[in-house]
């Protein structure tokens, strides 16, 4: 933790929690060491979070030295990966602090393939509600097209600038439009993948006395923040495991109450979801809990490294993990604000809060030049890959958010998708051309569980490089 560097000094002056944290520093350089020896600037850790060596590790040992089959016989290498990934998911229960007799594990591909699962089987119908914040990924908004097809009424919320919080003294007039005896699903983000705003868990409990039923994405909140299951309780929780914990990809989970789970009904079956099915009979009965939503066989081979990599978190500890990324973030957001061009015109326009309450390690901006004229989010990620910097750009899968923070109407929307040409088809180039030269993404620096300190001051070091 030793830097004389003033700027270190100062840093840790406004953070003076910071050095808890070193146990991070001690396991970047044995368990992370390939971001330093290859000169890796990594500031995407919403869009993917990076793994430690020993998870992989214990994984290839654990499969090295054991026989696993596929999980739908009981043979004995059935059994054993069957032991394997019913242990993993009792321990993802575990984790979230999640009772068994409340709560139930879907593994999925994926928190996209958790959302499309709850799209597909939620009964929406004419007399239903689907409601959830223009500040949401792609993957929840997709829920309004099975909504749409049903009948049901969908409603968005929207969030206020500069902040890009929902406005809560509107939140009861919208919370009162459940329909009586319809199905009514109320989806928002606990950390936007946008802004990083943290929307408050207490919407939950307020949502479910009005008569809803609550989804909370959790995508972007777990990998920095502990999510109780026993305080907090939604009804269905999407996630993705590598957005945590790096690997494996292509696991995530949907976290179910069992009292939702039975409102649930697939529109089809599938290997693994039924317990008869009959050709001649033209009859299906579905297996009872998560069986009926696990298509075909699960990934029972990798099933078993989200364990590892929970375990993992677990050792470090959310409130180190916390700590760093807020001080680190903390420091981003001081630093970037404070950078102006000699017209003293500022640097960059943040997109969401510019201090630290309430709020998540992704700081969303686009760079303005001396003039105050936008600086194409496409030619900022150009420069930065030329210095190995990390970083994502565009709108991030939450287009919401993303109309909202770069001004756009609904009214110019409508008259782009309306132009000859766009009804079924519309290239991004296209949209860029609809919108007239307003700003068509941000650019996302995204703080996580192992950014150190030179890795904020790299990337403004990079930022001043801008100023003119």
């Amino acid at each position: 933790m030793s830097n004389p560097n003033p700027d270190f000094v100062n840093f840790l002056h406004a953070h003076p929690s910071y050095p808890t944290t070193h146990i991070i520093d001690d396991l970047r350089a044995t368990e992370y060491a390939r971001l330093d020896v290859g000169g890796h600037i990594y500031f995407d850790y919403t869009g993917g979070g990076l793994y430690a060596e020993t998870q992989v590790r214990r994984h290839h040992k654990l499969l090295s030295e054991h026989v696993f089959g596929n999980p739908h016989s009981s043979n004995p290498s059935s059994i054993a990966a069957t032991q394997l990934v019913e242990h993993a998911r009792e321990y993802v229960l575990k984790f979230f602090n999640a009772n068994p007799a409340e709560y139930d594990v879907i593994f999925t591909g994926n928190a996209s393939g958790a959302l499309k699962l709850v799209g597909e089987s939620y009964p929406f119908a004419k007399g239903g509600h689907y409601l959830l914040t223009f500040d949401n990924h792609n993957s929840v908004n997709g829920i309004r097209e099975f909504a749409h097809a049903r009948g049901a009424e969908v409603t968005y919320i929207p969030v206020v600038l500069p902040d890009m919080r929902v406005d809560a003294s509107s939140l009861d007039g919208y919370f009162a439009r459940a329909q009586k005896g319809g199905a009514n699903l109320f989806a928002y983000p606990a950390q936007s993948n946008f802004s990083s705003v943290q929307h408050p868990l207490d919407w939950i409990e307020k949502a479910h006395a009005a008569g809803w039923d609550v989804l909370l994405d959790a995508a972007a909140f777990a990998p920095t923040n502990q999510l109780d299951l026993s305080k907090f309780k939604p009804d269905y929780v999407p996630l993705s495991f590598y957005k945590m914990f790096g690997y494996p990809t292509g696991i995530g989970a949907l976290i179910a109450r069992r009292e939702a789970l039975a409102k649930l009904h697939r529109p089809w079956f599938a290997g693994g979801t039924i317990t008869v099915v009959s050709v001649q009979g033209d009859k299906f009965y579905m297996a009872d809990g998560h069986t009926a939503f696990e298509d075909g066989t699960p990934d029972y081979l990798n099933i078993p490294a989200v364990e590892i990599g929970l375990k993992h978190i677990e050792s470090i500890g959310y409130d180190v993990i916390h700590e760093r990324v807020i001080s680190l973030t903390g420091w981003l957001l001081d630093n970037l604000t404070q950078m102006k061009h000699s017209t003293s015109g500022p640097l960059v326009r943040i997109y969401g809060p510019t201090n630290t309450e309430a709020r998540g390690g992704a700081v969303t901006v686009n760079f303005f030049d001396k003039d105050g004229k936008a600086i194409d989010h496409r030619f900022i990620e150009s420069e930065a890959n030329k210095v190995n910097i990390s970083l994502r750009t565009g709108c991030f899968c939450n287009p919401g958010a993303g109309e909202i923070a770069l001004g756009l109407s609904r009214v110019e929307l409508d008259v782009c998708f309306s132009q000859p040409g766009h009804e079924q088809r519309l290239s991004v180039d296209d949209f860029r051309l609809c919108i007239n030269g307003k700003s068509s993404g941000a650019v996302r620096i995204s703080v996580g569980m192992v950014t150190n300190f030179n890795d904020v001051q790299a990337f403004l070091s990079f930022a001043r490089g801008l100023l003119s």
